[in-house]
């Protein structure tokens, strides 16, 4: 049997240990690496939604459709004042709340929202010869995610009397990055995806628009 100063000077098996130690950095540092990778693809896949997003809502009827003959009166094409009305419609509470000068809280409704977050087809998934909603560019995406603003920009729509023409906004809210070789590693999980949002003006704002 060894001595205990023998045990001691006994160095067999420490490659085994070092090697060990290694393997597990090693590891550690590459799937980091895939993972991080991945949050970077789910971020432009958010960024690319609110803007199909954006784009949707321009050329779709209003959530609320009481934005088509918000603001003061005046004559078709004339300018509705900005700040005349902001209209903030919350995917997570189904509700378009109003603020400004002249305006009045409207009803929400399902349908035009839904074309927003889901195109045309009514589903996420690409379609051939179906304009993409925001579900199609980011599949992890649901409804309660998304904000929808209508603000007046003091621009007016010569065929819509007592019309304007608002600065539509998409931006999402609570969405987190999801990791699959990290999760639950420092709180991974709980990391919130940077503020994003996309800005456009309203075209035809109706569901018909070519």
């Amino acid at each position: 049997m060894k001595s205990f100063s023998s045990f001691r000077r006994d160095e067999q098996g420490a490659v085994m240990v070092e090697m060990t130690i290694a393997i597990v950095l090693l590891l550690t540092l590459t799937l980091g690496f895939v993972d991080f990778g991945n949050a970077y693809y789910q971020w432009n896949a958010a960024t690319k939604a609110v803007q199909a997003g954006a784009r949707m809502a321009s050329i779709s009827d209003p959530i609320v459709p009481a934005v088509s003959q918000a603001g003061p009166a005046t004559s078709p094409g004339a300018a509705v004042p900005a700040g005349s009305y902001d209209y903030v419609c919350n995917g997570a509470t189904s509700a378009c709340v109003c603020t400004g000068a002249s305006c009045a809280n409207g009803a929400w409704v399902a349908a035009n929202f839904s074309r927003i977050f889901f195109g045309d087809d009514g589903a996420c998934g690409p379609v051939a010869g179906s304009r993409p909603g925001m579900c199609d560019f980011f599949p992890r995406l649901e409804p309660e995610n998304v904000v929808v603003r209508y603000t007046a920009t003091g621009l007016g729509y010569q065929t819509r009397p007592s019309g304007s023409i608002p600065t539509i906004t998409v931006s999402l809210q609570d969405v987190n990055f999801q990791f699959f070789f990290l999760s639950g590693l420092l709180g991974f999980d709980d990391i919130t995806m940077p503020s994003m949002l996309s800005t456009v003006t309203g075209e035809d704002m109706s569901s018909t628009a070519p």
